[in-house]
């Protein structure tokens, strides 16, 4: 039986899960890449212990995106398009559907080189910290096809239109810099402490309450996409149920006695 492709830890209520095939340089098709994190992202949805999750590859690769070596079989003649559409919409897209919609905050500790659909998975996450070996490419265009796994609509909310479209136009790879100057990732560390700083922020995050943390990303998710009165009528629901909660409860007692709270 082959090596699961996601290996997972975990430190408290963080989880840390990390890609584990670094001979196919983390390549995301062609293995059981997409349902493992289907899996994964439906496990965090049933344990309300984890409050974050830590996102990043084994070896000097973060992710290859799709395997081109397994593009071949697209030359036989024996697959329609829409065989083919189909293999995307039960694929590679499951991978968004998951991901993106994850109800815990998720940071992409950015290792090397993330290409392609490898890119398009960084911007699935909610925060994302480079190493100074980091490497960005919307590179569809450069073999060929177009951005098949939701890259069109994740890129632009990232770096905005315009250097979403030089991005994807051009194929071309962005160094950890200029994806720091774009905004694409919000800071780039020297390799050897990628993960200290991916975790001390996990840490920062995990001491707040999980449950709010939850709704919290919610609502910045329907942020994205709704008009303000439907996300301001949201809010109130969700805020409805905060103030019910007894971690709430605990942090107003805490913040009138002058100590720490101590969340469940």
């Amino acid at each position: 039986m082959p090596a699961p492709f996601l290996q997972q830890r975990r430190e408290g209520a963080i989880l840390i899960l990390t890609m584990s095939q670094p001979e196919t340089r983390n390549a995301l098709t062609g293995n059981s890449a997409v349902q493992e994190f289907v899996d994964a992202c439906e496990q965090v949805r049933r344990d309300p212990s984890i409050r974050v999750v830590v996102l990043t590859g084994e070896g000097p690769v973060f992710s290859s995106g799709g395997n081109v070596k397994d593009m071949k079989r697209y030359q036989s003649g024996t697959l329609s398009p829409d065989v083919i559409r189909e293999e995307y919409r039960n694929g590679i897209q499951r991978l968004p559907r998951a991901l993106y919609h994850l109800d815990v905050p998720v940071i992409a500790a950015i290792n090397g080189p993330a290409i392609g659909a490898g890119l398009d998975l960084t911007c699935m996450c909610d925060i994302r910290i480079a190493s100074e070996t980091a490497t960005f490419a919307e590179s569809f265009v450069k073999v060929g096809i177009v951005p098949g796994d939701g890259g069109a609509w994740l890129l632009p909310r990232a770096v905005g239109r315009s250097m979403a479209a030089e991005m994807a136009f051009t194929g071309e790879a962005l160094n950890a810099a200029q994806a720091l100057a774009c905004g694409l990732v919000s800071r780039v560390v020297p390799p050897g402490q990628l993960m200290d700083a991916a975790l001390d922020l996990a840490r920062r995050i995990a001491v707040n309450p999980g449950q709010v943390l939850r709704m919290t990303k919610q609502l910045l998710r329907e942020g994205e996409c709704s008009t303000l009165e439907s996300l301001l009528e949201l809010s109130a629901g969700y805020q409805a149920i905060a103030h019910m909660t007894g971690d709430h409860h605990e942090a107003v007692n805490a913040f009138i006695e002058k100590r720490a709270p101590k969340f469940s």
